[in-house]
């Protein structure tokens, strides 16, 4: 079997905050930048991985979705509990000093963990949790 990772989803409830972000903080591409009925799906990704990409979507415009589901998914993401995502990288410390400039809400410094891995927390303009762990 031959599966792979093609498309994330994280909420966004700011798309131009959202698209500073993850395109002009984070370096991602944008690919695609879809509207309808108001609001925006913008899907990104790292140039150097053509075939990943995370959408990042309106939480609200899932359908079926009720009004108290609504209010909750969005007490969660203003709490930064909702949704998050691993990223890797082989400069930790460069990636800490750019999304540091970049305004992004830090959650926790550059640490060691004690399970073997040295990481990065912070949150994207949505309130997501974006870790980001030192590669090899």
């Amino acid at each position: 079997m031959d599966i792979t990772i093609n498309h994330s989803y994280l909420p966004q409830d700011d798309p131009e905050a959202a698209l500073a972000f993850y395109r002009d903080v984070l370096g991602f591409e944008l690919r695609n930048d879809v509207g309808y009925n108001g609001l925006r799906w913008l899907t990104v990704g790292p140039p150097n991985q053509p075939d990943v990409s995370i959408v990042l979507y309106p939480p609200g415009a899932t359908p079926g979705q009720t009004d108290d589901e609504r209010r909750a998914i969005a007490e969660m993401m203003a709490k930064g509990t909702y949704a998050s995502i691993n990223l890797g990288t082989k400069d930790l410390d460069g990636a800490f000093e750019r999304l540091q400039t970049g305004d992004a809400e830090v959650i926790q410094e550059p640490t060691e963990q004690p399970y073997g891995i040295r990481d990065f927390a912070v949150r994207d303009p949505a309130g997501n949790m974006v870790r980001v762990q030192e590669l090899p």
